[in-house]
């Protein structure tokens, strides 16, 4: 594509005429043809990387300040870079026009949602994926790398389908889906997560409402079941509320779930409680694009189970390894997990390091307050020292509390199997579907599973 077609700016012939073959706001991912857009970020100025983005074959660089190079600079307003940037990102794959898109925020459930939304529609017959932390670094991709995700996605399916969408608080705050339209879009709910980023529980809030503004979204689903989720039905008011309230015959198992859906029986091969709620939600969206109701209620009974989302790895000792990592989500497996053992429930998880430090003691409360024995071990610690971290967890403890530690994830769980017997529970948290473990800028293989 020519610079002038994809930039839609007054620039020079010479500029104008230069062919690009895609766009990047990370130098790291610069190829020969690239466009470089150097954006402000949170922690620098992509203007610092302008050299790298060159030395990996960037040919334009687009920026709101002036900038030495050896390639063409393309000036921009401040005010106007981010939706340039977007713009360019679209245009550069051709749009995805073609895709129905379903967003999913919350603190809780998003991957879960996402991946039960494609589940029912490929079951119906519809072209779909989900879109998110199993499938991308970050939750949701900044805009270039979103828009070749969506691009590919759309040029893979056969017919025109569906992609459902991890959207997170940073997502939105940063303008990652800026540009895209949503058919449908879904709250989940909220809880403290991100508030090294948000500060307070209302900006991580108003973070999430931008989702479902109408000239984003076209319809919306929201959890009514979440005091934030009766928040967002008083400001999108034409939304769907979700209950488990509308829902009868509710049956709850370690591997399977069940319940009266809109007269239709719902048996899906997943367990615990929250994915009620889960499902409840995914169900909806697929009916607010049209799929009948028995053809969803049929398609939930070939359900795939979600990775390291209460997935159970063993039964006599029960062993669940699941993604919990908030206060909330901790709370609730463990709550859950206790319902359904005659023994004693053992926790091992930690907390990532460089993330939301204030809930870390809170964390800690929760699990020797659920669990009769408490493992607390590393998770991501990043460049931050486990050992800190793990001291911060602890703090929080409660009572009399049964606490080991074991810096070692990998020994730590090995103890947990060592502790339990066959009438125990083990929840191995935080973690979930990760493959990998990152410690002082060192990432190594591990996988709880």
């Amino acid at each position: 594509m020519r610079a002038g077609d994809l930039l839609g700016l007054p620039v020079d012939a010479a500029v104008a005429d230069i062919n690009v073959t895609r766009v990047d706001i990370d130098s790291r991912t610069c190829q020969p043809g690239s466009v470089f857009f150097a954006m402000p970020g949170t922690l620098s100025h992509g203007h610092r990387y302008v050299d790298d983005a060159i030395n990996k074959g960037a040919v334009v660089i687009v920026t709101s300040e002036p900038v030495e190079a050896s390639v063409p600079v393309v000036l921009v307003a401040a005010s106007e870079l981010h939706q340039a940037m977007v713009d360019a990102s679209y245009r550069i794959v051709g749009g995805v026009e073609q895709l129905a898109l379903v967003g999913v925020t919350g603190t809780n459930g998003k991957t879960s949602v996402t991946h039960f939304v494609a589940n029912i529609c490929r079951r119906v017959g519809v072209p779909a994926q989900a879109v998110g932390t199993l499938t991308n670094v970050r939750t949701t991709p900044a805009p270039p790398e979103l828009a070749r995700v969506l691009r590919s996605a759309q040029d893979d399916m056969s017919a025109p389908g569906v992609v459902a969408l991890e959207v997170s608080s940073h997502a939105l705050d940063q303008g990652r889906v800026d540009g895209l339209q949503f058919a449908v879009g879904v709250f989940t709910n909220l809880s403290h997560d991100h508030l090294d980023y948000h500060e307070t529980m209302d900006s991580y809030f108003a973070a999430k409402v931008r989702l479902f503004d109408p000239s984003r979204t076209q319809r919306a689903i929201i959890n009514s079941d979440d005091e934030w989720g009766r928040r967002l039905l008083s400001i999108r008011s034409d939304a769907l509320a979700v209950s488990l309230s509308d829902l009868g015959n509710v049956e709850v198992g370690n591997s399977q779930i069940s319940f009266m859906w809109r007269g239709h029986d719902i048996h899906a091969p997943v367990g615990g409680s929250f994915n009620v709620t889960n499902l409840h939600l995914a169900c909806e969206a697929v009916r607010a694009m049209g799929v009948d109701e028995n053809r969803i209620a049929e398609a939930t009974r070939s359900l795939v189970p979600v990775p390291g989302r209460f997935e159970v790895i063993n039964t006599a000792p029960l062993v669940i390894v699941d993604f919990a990592h908030t206060p909330e989500g901790l709370d609730g497996v463990l709550s859950e997990v206790a319902q359904r053992t005659q023994g004693r429930v053992i926790v091992v998880f930690g907390c990532g390091g460089d993330r939301d430090r204030d809930k870390r003691p809170l964390m800690g409360g929760i699990a020797t307050r659920r669990a009769t024995i408490t493992i607390v071990t590393s998770d991501n610690p990043r460049s931050e020292d486990p050992r800190e971290i793990i001291r911060e967890i602890v703090s929080g403890a409660e009572g009399d509390a049964d606490i080991r530690i074991e810096v070692d994830r990998r020994s730590a769980i090995a103890l947990a199997r060592d502790l339990a017997t066959s009438h125990d529970a083990v929840v191995i948290a935080g973690k979930g579907h990760e493959k990998t473990q990152e410690t002082k800028g060192s990432v190594v293989d591990f996988d709880d599973v």
